[in-house]
């Protein structure tokens, strides 16, 4: 018995003095009335081990007394902490810490008074110190489920726990009060200073470090530790002696090494279901997502993924993906849970916060807090303000954590926005870096997806290079005698073939130039092209095929045309670049309606360090659906009658070559919009448009025409 005493009084004199540490570092790191009431907590606590473990070096009775009546001012110490740890989300203010202190008072007396030496007064004040403990953690457990955040709600949930713990098996360790001639092993003690390095971290970091990974390995150790204190108390005095003590070292060694990793397995299996469901379920959720991601070469699929994954985690109420558009001017919706995000983010407006995300994600609620508390900014960070004023774009998501999406370049490719509406600070820091590592792989799947979708385009283009050549051979030569028997009958049969006849012999002329004319756009499409290649004015090459289309297109049609001024040049052949006007402007004039206008427009942009010009098109048609609108680069897919569907596949294809891209824009009622982007010559500049950078409205035939409020295009 005497060797368990020992280590008892050796425990309590560590962990006590490890008590009191913990109060001066609190105490040292800040000053605020919460770090004052915590340092009072771990003091009494820490002087209370020292004085249990003085006692039990020199069994002086003054220092028995001295340890109760140190405990007795830990309910009130307690109380007070919870109070400012948590405070009430109500007007009422709290009355359990007042009644703490009037009953600490009493129960000193009764302490240091000789009524201590009755059972009566001893039980009067063990169950006092009980009661008020439990109420105070019960309290707190209470004002943890109350609050709207769910951060509070997580460290409130595990602080409870943790201090329930360490009253329990402390109240176990002091049945001496009572008479119980009962020493257990120092449990309580070692949960009690677990417990105040839990408080202290709650206090510092406004949260408990990493919980899931933080609590799971405290557990663990704790639960081995009281494994092997456990055997060590059973073989020192039920089965062992001093002089066998290596025999009992050896047997407990072989017992945990035996049951170490089961019972590690269950305790983490038991932390994920009983403390961090909501954690484990996210963590699933997008450990899923991660394996799908990882076959994943589709955009659509990996929106799909994506949503489908955060719908079952149910950590959020809505979210959205976006990636960034070809001309980068903004990001586009690629999916979405919800309906409150917006279908597209200017980068214009929204420019701080885009900024921001280069220093990690934007939690928003906490951007508000730090521009109230005047919080100074890190080196390099947007100001508070400017980041919210540009998270306006959001709309009623204010409360979102927006994370970047990033190309290995770590140029901005994307955003995944994240909002949770049902109590305020929704994310840990633990979920957001979590949300993190999902949006590094969608940009790994964003950029795979485009090196795919080339591979693809690469495959098909050989494909049709085959098919092509015996186009050309097999199709092109009875085309030929086709045509030229027609043309033959017609020539012999004058006037004397009837009407009838004549209208069929004209059909299969013109059915036979259509065909020959298909034929000669997939070998435009399938064909290597080597034309000549030279810095060209792209404003020039407008106004040139604005004249050629002026002399066919619908009278009641308007083209107008905005041309930006000293516009630099275009590496990109001239014919090629002609053909692509023609097509984009021709199919612009045919989805417009009677009277409608087809606007031309031309402009520099900067991407990053480099310049871009665009080309837009835009008409007031009908517009297409986003069905459509996915497969209007397809070979052979149109929605016009005789269109023979290669128009904007060969337009794709002569950008692409010439180093550009080509995007379209579309909504059902609102018009069209196809923008090309070709990357500027650095080494010549275009042609200025004369007189004014907006060029004049052209008729039909190309003749001017005069401008007037109702010409100018609508934004696109």
């Amino acid at each position: 018995m005497q060797i368990a005493d020992d280590l008892r009084t050796r425990t309590t004199l560590v962990c006590g003095a490890m008590a009191v540490a913990i109060a001066i570092g609190s105490v040292l790191r800040r000053r605020r009335r919460v770090d004052w009431l915590f340092a009072a907590l771990a003091a009494d606590i820490g002087l209370g081990y020292l004085s249990q473990s003085l006692f039990g070096l020199f069994q002086a009775p003054i220092l028995a007394r001295a340890r109760v009546a140190i405990a007795v001012f830990v309910p009130a110490f307690a109380i007070y902490l919870f109070e400012a740890m948590v405070p009430a989300e109500t007007t009422t203010k709290p009355r359990l810490g007042r009644w703490a202190a009037l009953l600490t008072i009493p129960m000193v007396l009764v302490v240091v008074s000789p009524y201590m030496k009755y059972l009566t007064a001893r039980v009067v004040v063990f169950g006092l110190v009980g009661g008020l403990i439990a109420a105070g953690l019960y309290e707190l457990w209470q004002r943890g489920r109350r609050s709207q955040s769910r951060t509070v709600q997580r460290r409130v949930r595990v602080v409870a726990v943790i201090g329930a713990l360490a009253a329990l098996f402390t109240a176990v360790d002091f049945g001496w009060v009572l008479g119980a001639d009962f020493h257990p092993p120092p449990v309580g003690v070692l949960l009690s200073v677990v417990f105040l390095f839990m408080l202290s971290q709650a206090l510092q970091y406004e949260r408990l470090l990493d919980l899931y990974e933080l609590l799971g390995r405290l557990l663990v150790a704790m639960a081995v530790a009281t494994l092997i204190a456990f055997l060590f108390y059973v073989l020192v005095t039920v089965v062992g002696r001093p002089s066998t003590m290596y025999l009992n070292a050896i047997l407990v060694a072989i017992v945990v090494l035996v049951l170490f990793d089961p019972l590690r397995t269950w305790v983490e299996l038991r932390i994920q279901s009983l403390v961090f469901r909501e954690r484990g379920r996210l963590e699933a959720a997008l450990a899923t997502a991660r394996r799908r991601l990882a076959h994943t070469l589709e955009l659509d699929e990996l929106g799909r993924v994506v949503t489908s994954a955060l719908e079952r985690s149910r950590s959020v109420t809505d979210a959205a993906l976006y990636l960034l558009l070809y001309d980068g001017t903004g990001f586009e919706e690629l999916a979405r849970i919800g309906d409150k995000a917006p279908a597209r983010i200017e980068i214009a407006t929204a420019n701080a916060m885009l900024e921001q995300l280069k220093h990690g994600p934007v939690l928003l609620e906490q951007l508000d807090r730090a521009s109230r508390e005047r919080r100074p900014l890190p080196d390099g960070h947007q100001p508070h303000e400017a980041v919210l004023a540009a998270a306006e774009v959001l709309g009623p998501l204010r409360g979102a954590v927006v994370l970047g999406i990033f190309a290995e370049t770590r140029d901005l490719i994307g955003l995944l926005v994240l909002v949770d509406d049902r109590v305020r600070d929704a994310f840990a820091p633990e979920e957001v870096a979590l949300f993190e590592t999902l949006a590094g792989q969608i940009g790994v799947v964003v950029e795979n997806s485009q090196v795919y979708t080339k591979m693809k385009e690469r495959d098909r283009l050989a494909v049709l290079g085959q098919m092509a050549a015996g186009l050309a051979h097999e199709i092109r030569n009875p085309l030929g005698a086709i045509k030229g028997a027609a043309q033959l009958l017609q020539d012999a049969a004058g006037g004397g073939v009837d009407h009838s006849a004549r209208e069929f012999l004209d059909i299969i002329v013109e059915e036979v130039d259509r065909l020959d004319g298909v034929v000669g756009s997939v070998l435009d499409l399938a064909r290597q092209r080597s034309d000549s290649v030279a810095p060209i004015d792209l404003n020039g090459e407008v106004r040139r095929t604005l004249q050629v289309i002026g002399a066919d297109a619908d009278p009641s049609l308007r083209i107008d045309t905005l041309l930006a001024s000293d516009l630099p040049r275009v590496v990109i052949g001239s014919d090629p670049m002609r053909q692509v006007l023609l097509n984009l402007v021709r199919n612009a004039c045919e989805a417009s309606q009677e009277g409608g206008t087809v606007t031309v427009s031309t402009r520099m942009v900067l991407r990053g360090k480099d310049e871009w010009v665009q080309l837009r098109v835009r008409d007031e048609g009908q517009g297409m659906s986003h069905a459509i609108l996915q497969k209007i680069y397809l070979p052979f897919f149109t929605t016009k009658g005789r269109g023979t569907g290669l128009g904007l596949a060969i337009c794709q294809r002569i950008v692409q070559t010439a180093g550009g891209r080509i995007d379209a824009r579309s909504r059902e009622g609102e018009g069209t919009t196809i923008t090309v982007s070709l990357p500027a010559a650095s080494d010549a500049l275009g042609t200025p448009v004369p007189a004014s950078t907006q060029e004049p409205s052209l008729g039909p035939a190309g003749r001017e025409r005069p401008k007037s409020s109702g010409d100018m295009p609508k934004e696109a």
